[in-house]
């Protein structure tokens, strides 16, 4: 019993602490939520303020902005319409100028045109006189002939004739004197104008022979490469020259680099090593003088492969190796600009060709005609280049007849053999043909034939031309009817001096006329 009270007390107090602490919590909990909410309300109102002040200042800052942005528009603006303005006005200036000038122009016209009818009027006043005094005098001379023919007894034609046979009589005697005047004074001169025409013929011709004979041209991929040619102060530029013996121009010429030097075998083993550092792409005077020592003996392997395949071609055998690869030394040389080794197998062959015809040796007119020069290859010596070369080629125990024809194809020995003539024909056929001494092709020869035609076309009463004798004559066909003797006399000259100043040639060109007249009859 006393266990089931202090039970229910202790439940008692439980429910009643319970209460108790239900009230007081709700109270403080209250207490709590109204301070929350005040502290709320005003953070709110103070993020509210905040938030206005900063739209405040960004709607200042945007409307300073979109100031600035208008103020530097409308300066923009300003400047764009003063300068069209200005464009404006200056087109208005120009416009008024050209109004001016026009009319201006307008005065004058209308004044030109004024003076031109005064001037036209008088000047039909003038033929009108001129006509009227025309008639009169035309009166006058009829009354004087007659006149004249009543007291000479001659008539009007007769004494015409007679005064142009006196008068022809007179001119012939004058022509003549004259004619021989001028022949008298062209012989005085013929020397000195001789002279000067080989002066200028020669100043023509030298800077292109020496040019050929003593330049030559190396292509580079970029210019960047004669900076490394050249070298740091100039190095590899002076390495390259020592060296090879060769002068090398670098200039402003794009993509070309120039050799210069009058040894033309020295000057293509110079270009074949620049071509060699070009290819390698390092260039020092170490390399250089390698590259250069390769191309040695490429080049000397080249002398001798050409001097053995033209032997070959030739159908020459058992010639010394030393003379081999002097005739593949001639591939480097050039006579009066033609090749040496290509006029030499020339030679060879027109030798060969003309022996057997006439029923000789022909192997020995090959060999004679392939080594008629061999002394211009070797080195330079007080002798003639055919004594030279013959005396050299005794040394090798050559063929008697061979000997001869080399020293005697310019003169400096008597010839002793029928070879030797035919090398000395040979000689001058490949030296004189067209295009043999002068680098011509085929193409820039008929090239020059046709303009020389052309030149003599331009003349009146010519019907044909021919340019004949590889250009060293032009023969002219001209009208019979239109063109007379006299006159065909002065057309050649005038041919001559127009080819004179127009054409360019070596030697003289000569200039016939040809003059046909056809007469016709028909017998019924």
């Amino acid at each position: 019993m006393g266990i089931v009270i202090n039970f229910a007390l202790i439940i008692a107090a439980s429910l009643l602490f319970f209460v108790v602490g239900f009230f007081v919590g709700r109270y403080f909990l209250e207490r709590i939520g109204t301070t929350k909410v005040l502290e709320a309300e005003e953070r709110a109102v103070q993020i509210i303020q905040e938030a206005q002040k900063e739209a405040n200042e960004y709607k200042d800052l945007k409307v300073t902005e979109v100031n600035q942005e208008w103020k530097k528009r409308r300066r923009e603006f300003d400047q764009d319409v003063a300068v069209k303005n200005n464009k404006f006005a200056q087109l208005q200036k120009q416009v008024r100028q050209k109004e001016n000038s026009l009319k201006k122009q307008g005065v004058e016209l209308r004044d030109t045109e004024k003076k031109f009818r005064e001037e036209q009027k008088q000047l039909e006043h003038e033929i009108e006189a001129v006509k009227s005094r025309s008639e009169e005098l035309d009166r006058i001379i009829v009354e004087e002939n007659q006149k004249l023919e009543s007291i000479s007894n001659f008539q009007a034609a007769e004494a015409k004739q007679m005064l142009i046979d006196n008068m022809l009589t007179v001119a012939r005697e004058e022509a003549t004197e004259t004619i021989h005047k001028i022949h008298e004074e062209a012989e005085q001169e013929a020397a000195r104008v001789a002279e000067k025409t080989l002066l200028g013929a020669i100043q023509r011709i030298s800077f292109q022979r020496a040019t050929e004979s003593a330049l030559s041209v190396v292509h580079i991929q970029s210019d960047e490469l004669k900076g490394r040619i050249i070298g740091r102060e100039g190095r590899n530029i002076k390495a390259f020259e020592n060296i090879t013996g060769v002068d090398i121009i670098v200039d402003d010429t794009p993509e070309v680099v120039i050799l210069s030097c009058f040894d033309p075998m020295r000057r293509e083993l110079a270009k074949l090593t620049l071509q060699k550092l070009l290819i390698d792409g390092v260039i020092h005077p170490v390399a250089i003088e390698k590259a250069f020592q390769d191309a040695q003996k490429e080049i000397d392997d080249v002398i001798m492969s050409t001097g053995e395949e033209t032997l070959s071609s030739l159908q020459i055998p058992d010639m010394p190796a030393e003379v081999t690869s002097l005739i593949g030394r001639m591939k480097y040389h050039t006579v009066y600009g033609q090749n040496l080794l290509q006029h030499s197998r020339e030679v060879a062959m027109l030798s060969g060709l003309m022996a057997a015809e006439l029923k000789l040796d022909a192997r020995l007119a090959k060999r004679a005609g392939l080594l008629h020069d061999i002394g211009l290859v070797l080195p330079e010596s007080e002798e003639p280049h055919a004594i030279a070369g013959m005396n050299f080629m005794k040394k090798f125990r050559e063929a008697r007849v061979v000997l001869n024809a080399i020293g005697s194809h310019h003169g400096d020995i008597e010839k002793d053999n029928p070879i030797a003539d035919l090398v000395d024909a040979a000689n001058v056929i490949s030296s004189s043909r067209p295009g043999g001494r002068g680098a011509v092709t085929p193409e820039g020869h008929i090239k020059r034939l046709e303009s020389l035609e052309e030149v003599a076309k331009g003349f009146p009463g010519v019907i044909k031309t021919y340019a004949l004798q590889a250009g060293r004559e032009i023969r002219v066909i001209v009208e019979g009817e239109n063109v007379s003797d006299s006159q065909a006399d002065v057309l050649a000259h005038d041919i001559a001096h127009k080819i004179e100043k127009t054409a360019q040639y070596p030697g003289q060109i000569r200039v016939s006329i040809i003059r046909e007249k056809r007469s016709v009859a028909y017998a019924r």
